[in-house]
C-alpha cells in the first residue's frame, strides 16, 4: 500500500511539473459566446486575473474547483461549466493546402498529372498536409461559452464533441437594449389629413 501511495504521489508530482512548464493559451468568450480576447497564463500559478494580449485590460478567471487531482482542467475558467470537449486545432494553412490539393486533383483528371512539375507539386502538397495534420494540437472547448484552451494537458474524461451534451447548452443572445419612452403623435389613416376632424386626430404615447 505504501509503495502504491508513493507511486501515485510521484505521478502527481510529475504531472504538476509537466503542467507548470506549459504556458496555457486561452481564447476567452463571454456567456453569449462573443470573443473577449486572448490570454496566456501559467496554470500552476492559478492567477485570478490576466491581461489580454491584444488589449490593455484585465479579465477575471474562475479557478473554483477548476482543476482535478491531477492538476488537469475540468471546469471552464470563464463560465465555470463542467461540460467540455476536445477537438483538433488546425492552423489556417490547412485550408490553403486543401484548396491546392483539390486543384491538383482537377488538373490530374484532365491529364495535367503527366507533367513532372505538377506531380512533384502534388506530392509536396500532400506531404505538407500530412505533416501539418500530424503536428496539429488538441484543444479543450467549453460547451457553454465556447472558450478554447490550448497548450495544456487534457484529462481522458474529456471526450469529443457530443450533440446530446451540446443540446443542453444552447446559444444565448444578449438582451436587447431597453427602449426609450418618447411622446409622439399619431394620426389615424382617414385619407386626406385635411379632411380629418379634430376628434379623429389622437395624441398617443408610444414606445420608440
Amino acid at each position: 500500500i505504501i509503495g502504491s501511495n508513493r507511486g501515485i504521489k510521484g505521478l502527481h508530482e510529475r504531472t504538476l511539473i509537466r503542467v507548470s512548464l506549459l504556458k496555457m493559451r486561452i481564447e476567452l468568450r463571454d456567456e453569449f459566446r462573443t470573443m473577449v480576447g486572448e490570454v496566456k497564463i501559467d496554470p500552476a500559478q492559478q492567477p485570478s486575473r490576466a491581461r489580454l494580449t491584444d488589449q490593455d485590460r484585465e479579465v477575471f478567471l474562475n479557478w473554483d474547483n477548476a482543476l482535478d487531482d491531477a492538476s488537469q482542467l475540468r471546469r471552464c475558467l470563464s463560465c465555470g461549466c463542467r461540460d467540455m470537449f476536445r477537438e483538433k486545432a488546425f492552423p489556417p494553412i490547412v485550408g490553403v493546402i486543401v484548396v491546392f490539393n483539390y486543384a491538383g486533383l482537377i488538373v490530374g483528371i484532365f491529364g495535367g498529372a503527366e507533367n513532372l512539375f505538377v506531380r512533384m507539386g502534388m506530392i509536396i502538397l500532400l506531404v505538407t498536409g500530412l505533416v501539418v495534420l500530424r503536428l496539429s494540437r488538441t484543444r479543450l472547448v467549453c460547451y457553454h461559452c465556447r472558450t478554447s484552451f490550448y497548450d495544456l494537458s487534457i484529462a481522458q474524461y474529456h471526450r469529443s464533441w457530443d450533440r446530446s451534451i451540446a443540446d443542453r447548452h444552447p446559444a444565448r443572445h444578449p438582451p436587447e437594449p431597453k427602449p426609450s419612452i418618447d411622446e409622439s403623435f399619431e394620426i389615424e389613416d382617414y385619407g386626406d389629413e385635411s379632411d380629418a376632424s379634430p376628434g379623429q386626430i389622437k395624441a398617443k404615447e408610444s414606445v420608440v
